[in-house]
Parts: C-alpha cells; sequence; structure tokens
C-alpha cells in the first residue's frame, strides 16, 4: 500500500469516528455550507458557532440575506471581526438574488467569480456541500502537510500557497472530498496543532516523517516577520443635549460600514487630550471641551495593536461637517445597543455607561 493510501485510509476512517458534532455538518446546503467557512475564515470555532446559529435563524436563505440592510446584516455578525467577509457574503447574496434567479452556482468558474470567493472558499463549499474533488489550504492543512513530508517551505511564505496546494492536489482523497477536506482540517485543530501536537494519538503517525525522525518541533517552518506596529488613538464620546454623536465609517474600507464614536490617531509629541480635541475638529467639524478622561482599552489587529484613549466630550459649537465618515448620528445612550461597533468601542462601553449614569 503506497504512502498516499496509508495516509488517505487512515485518516479518513479517523475522521468518521471521531469528528465534532459541529452544526454545518449537519447540512449539505450550499447557502449554509458558505456562511459557515465564512464565518470560519479567521475565526475559531467555538466562537462561530453561536454566530452561525444567529446568522441562520436571522436570515435562513440566499433572499432573506439579500433583503436585509447592511447595516442589520453587520450588527449580527458584531464581533467576529474582518468585516469584509460579511459585506462581501451580502454583496454576492443580492448579486445572485438580481442576476442569478437566487441560484448559487455550482461550478468552480460560478463560483469563484462571487464578491469574496477566493480559492479556499470555492474548494471549501464546492467540496463540502456536492462533494467536488477540490482541495482546500489553510493553516491547519499547511501545517498537517509540513509535519507529514518534513516540507521546508515556510507556511507564511509568498510561494507557500501554492507549494502546499500542488501537496493538496496530490493527496486528495478523490472518493472523499467532502470527509477529506475536514478530516485533513479536523486533524490541525485536534491533533497536529501549532504548539503541542499529540502525535501519540494521532492516526497518521506511523507514516509521519516528522515524526519518525523526532523533528516534530522543527515543523513548520516560518519566517520571520516584522513586529506589529502599535498606534496611539484618542476617542471622544461627544455629548450634547442627552445624545452621543456616532460616525458611520465608508463601506469599502477597513471596519466599513460600522459605527464609532469620532477620534483618530495621535501625532508625534502630541498629547492624548490635543490629539483627542484635533480629530473631532478634522473629521467633524466641531469644536469640544473635555469633561473627563474614560480610560484607556487595547486591542490587536492582524497587522497592528492600537493603544486607545477614551474622553468624555462636551459640545461646544459647529455643525456636523464629517470628512471622511459617510453618516452621522445624535444617539440617546440606550440607542447605542441597536448600531455594529468595533470591538474596540465595545471594551469600553460598560465604563462609558457607568459614567453616563453617574453624570445624570
Amino acid at each position: 500500500m503506497s504512502q498516499n493510501t496509508t495516509f488517505q485510509k487512515c485518516l479518513h476512517a479517523w475522521y468518521l469516528k471521531n469528528h465534532r458534532d459541529l452544526p454545518w455538518r449537519k447540512t449539505k446546503d450550499i447557502y449554509a455550507i458558505w456562511v459557515s467557512e465564512v464565518m470560519l475564515q479567521q475565526t475559531r470555532v467555538d466562537t462561530a458557532i453561536s454566530y452561525y446559529l444567529n446568522f441562520l435563524s436571522v436570515f435562513p436563505t440566499l433572499q432573506d440575506l439579500a433583503k436585509a440592510p447592511l447595516e442589520r446584516v453587520l450588527k449580527l455578525w458584531e464581533g467576529l471581526g474582518y468585516y469584509a467577509r460579511c459585506r462581501n457574503l451580502h454583496k454576492a447574496a443580492q448579486f445572485l438574488v438580481n442576476t442569478n434567479r437566487s441560484q448559487i452556482p455550482t461550478t468552480w468558474e460560478g463560483f469563484r467569480m462571487l464578491p469574496g470567493v477566493g480559492e479556499y472558499i470555492a474548494a471549501a463549499v464546492l467540496s463540502i456541500s456536492l462533494n467536488q474533488p477540490y482541495a482546500v489550504v489553510d493553516g491547519n492543512v499547511k501545517r498537517v502537510y509540513a509535519r507529514l513530508l518534513c516540507e521546508n517551505t515556510p507556511i507564511n511564505s509568498a510561494t507557500s500557497h501554492v507549494h502546499y496546494q500542488k501537496i493538496a492536489d496530490r493527496y486528495l482523497f478523490k472518493s472523499h472530498p467532502s470527509d477529506w477536506n475536514q478530516a485533513l482540517m479536523e486533524l490541525g485543530a485536534l491533533i497536529c496543532t501549532p504548539t503541542s501536537p499529540n502525535c501519540t494519538i494521532c492516526p497518521v503517525s506511523k507514516i509521519c516523517k516528522s515524526y519518525l525522525k523526532n523533528k516534530v518541533k522543527e515543523f513548520p517552518k516560518r519566517l520571520q516577520t516584522a513586529k506589529i506596529p502599535t498606534y496611539f488613538v484618542s476617542i471622544g464620546v461627544v455629548l450634547k443635549n442627552g445624545k452621543i454623536l456616532i460616525t458611520r465609517r465608508k463601506e469599502d474600507g477597513f471596519l466599513g460600514g460600522l459605527w464609532e464614536f469620532p477620534g483618530g490617531k495621535r501625532k508625534t509629541k502630541e498629547s492624548a487630550e490635543m490629539a483627542c480635541v484635533r480629530e473631532i475638529k478634522e473629521e467633524c467639524k466641531l469644536d469640544v471641551n473635555i469633561e473627563s478622561y474614560l480610560m484607556r482599552v487595547k486591542h490587536a489587529y492582524t497587522h497592528f495593536k492600537v493603544d486607545i484613549d477614551v474622553f468624555i466630550c462636551r459640545y461646544q459649537k459647529g455643525r456636523i461637517w464629517l470628512k471622511s465618515a459617510t453618516a452621522h448620528a445624535w444617539v440617546s445612550p440606550n440607542q447605542l445597543h441597536k448600531y455594529p461597533f468595533p470591538k474596540a468601542n465595545h471594551l469600553f462601553m460598560r465604563q462609558l455607561f457607568s459614567y453616563l449614569q453617574k453624570n445624570k
């Protein structure tokens, strides 16, 4: 029996007996599988489960998603991050309802043309829902193959995807592509983990080169990356006659379509207070006075971190004129929950409500 055949049979048998009971594994509906795969990009399974169930309860069909306002869709996505995924899914649903009689394409070419559908999403959705023979490659899959074969290609190099895609295509269990792709990802998630792989119970350890050579800790290889920068940001919660000013970000940019409290990056040698007043003036054309310092919150994105100083401000004068935001609203505190906000803003919401309650 070849190494390829042994690998396929052992891993497939293990998956059938040991796979997790996840909600998206109880359906073959292409829409539901699509939603799950979009959510699972850059998101832990445990986190995605509740979002997936809630999302499908509100938008059970493609048509339901397409007719919903983007803001409502973003609100349901709130906290998952990587909001371009959500916007693209919504855009694709509208496109299909308007141009393709609400039919989701079942061919590689047709599905790949949709907004936000890259090679991974296409391979995952078409293989899992329709059992089409496309091999998926994500971080888990790269790690499994790197250890299995003692592959020296760094998994974060510019050429890694093409390299590991060729390997995945070669090992694809073509008679069971749905189970196979999920089995690879399951192995990477449960056993062949990044830091503490449990090789003693791995179903394919007897053919894993890094295990047999006692080199598991040496794989996968990674290129050194630059240190993630930290940006210092000031935000102002602007109060006027019992209302709070919020603004909406452009839909096509970072955190697109979400609402936020106005503010921005601090300049070199500029105090946090000065940055807050200046940013509100530049972004909204309003003059404000700082009433109180609320708190500092820290948040990490994929490529940078932010330290955010939050201030309570009082409106003094000026008429709203937005520089980069697309809309604004003056809302009462008990209306804030209706709007989708970035996670970084939620980090100080409790303290904000506490402050407002004490200073009525």
